[in-house]
């Protein structure tokens, strides 16, 4: 895959209709595409065969479907069921938040028409943000969406967070996470996850839980720590995409803050992926290690391997330390076997490199732990 060519972008978010709070003028999908979703807005997954399935339900905002809302679809599902089910959602922005409770187990979510840019889930909360019962949310309440269930599927659906510090400068806890993930054996394939701070919230549901996660050719964007938490969370082949920041201090921001737990052996692993943006050369760094006030023994753990990094990335420090009193080179960083410009290590000690021997236990098999994603 050429490391010139951007896998996705906001600007295709969805066919022929603007997002309220991006700012950005989308541009429609093509005639056949759009066609083809008119008469056919479950496509492929909308034929007998499938509509014969009674564990498949379909969310149409437009009421073609079994419900308007993702999370009316969500709700309608059993809790616990012994065999998973399926929403299949028509193209359209659903701007909502949706909970998959602990409950709905094995359930997953299919965009009809196969591109993530036609299915996007969308809301506009920050951590900072008002609720209406007094408070703010947060910043793992001002998720989009929240996978709390164990045996998680997406596929082809873009989960965005569209809240802008420039509309709300009144604000100053700016966290708005796009997806907060905590349940064990969760995969993503082909989604998109957009924002600004925070984007995606891969974490576990408490200190003592590992949950293994999995995103498989995947868009993710933002601008500060916009891939963050504890979970065991392998990213292959993924583009990580740095956006550009209106300030006058470097770094703009960093890709990843983990926040492993220390008895977890496994944190982060980005294999096969490409680091890319539209900001300035040098301007991100790649990481800096998160000890949450609710975990200071975590030791945060990333490896970043086979990947192509472009010149968004400071190749001189890459890395900086995050909670006072912690530097960065007690976190468990190691990178193995990178390229391209922001692959360079002009002073070596900045890069921690992984020697064969220890590449070899750091791989997406070890991850996972003898789960197969379905995906």
């Amino acid at each position: 895959m050429s490391p010139r060519r951007p896998l996705f972008g906001w600007r295709r978010m969805l066919t022929g209709t603007a997002v309220a709070g991006l700012g950005l003028a989308l541009t429609p999908a093509t005639a056949t595409t759009a066609g083809a979703a008119a008469r056919h807005p479950f496509g492929p997954y909308g034929s007998p065969r499938h509509r014969r399935n009674e564990r498949t339900l379909y969310v149409d905002s437009q009421g073609r479907g079994d419900h308007p809302t993702v999370q009316a679809a969500v709700d309608a599902t059993p809790d616990a069921p012994e065999r998973g089910w399926t929403l299949v959602i028509a193209a359209g922005t659903y701007r909502e938040t949706v909970l998959v409770s602990g409950a709905k187990t094995g359930l997953t979510l299919l965009g009809a028409t196969r591109d993530a840019r036609d299915v996007v889930i969308v809301f506009d909360n920050a951590a900072g943000t008002p609720k209406p019962g007094g408070g703010t949310y947060g910043t793992g309440g001002s998720a989009t969406a929240t996978i709390q269930a164990d045996g998680f599927t997406a596929t082809h659906v873009t989960f965005a967070n569209d809240w802008l510090r420039a509309d709300h400068p009144e604000v100053t806890a700016t966290q708005a996470v796009a997806a907060k993930v905590t349940g064990d054996r969760s995969a993503f394939e082909e989604c998109r996850f957009l924002g600004h701070q925070d984007t995606l919230y891969a974490d576990t549901p408490g200190l003592t839980a590992f949950a293994r996660q999995y995103y498989r050719r995947c868009h993710v964007e933002g601008d500060v720590d916009f891939v963050f938490g504890r979970a065991t969370a392998v990213f292959d082949r993924c583009e990580l995409r740095a956006l550009p920041r209106d300030v006058s201090f470097l770094p703009y921001g960093f890709v990843f803050a983990p926040s492993t737990a220390v008895a977890n052996p496994y944190g982060y692993l980005a294999t096969r992926c490409r680091v890319t943006g539209e900001a300035p050369d040098a301007s991100y760094g790649l990481a800096r290690p998160w000890r949450p006030s609710g975990d200071p023994t975590a030791v945060p753990m990333l490896t970043v391997r086979e990947t192509w990094i472009g010149p968004v990335l400071d190749t001189v420090a890459p890395y900086v330390n995050m909670s006072s009193g912690y530097p960065w080179q007690e976190a468990r960083f190691g990178e193995y076997r990178n390229s391209g410009p922001g692959a360079a290590a002009p002073v070596p000690e900045n890069r921690p490199r992984l020697t064969p021997e220890q590449a070899a236990g750091r791989t997406i098999s070890a991850h996972l732990g003898g789960w197969r994603p379905p995906v």
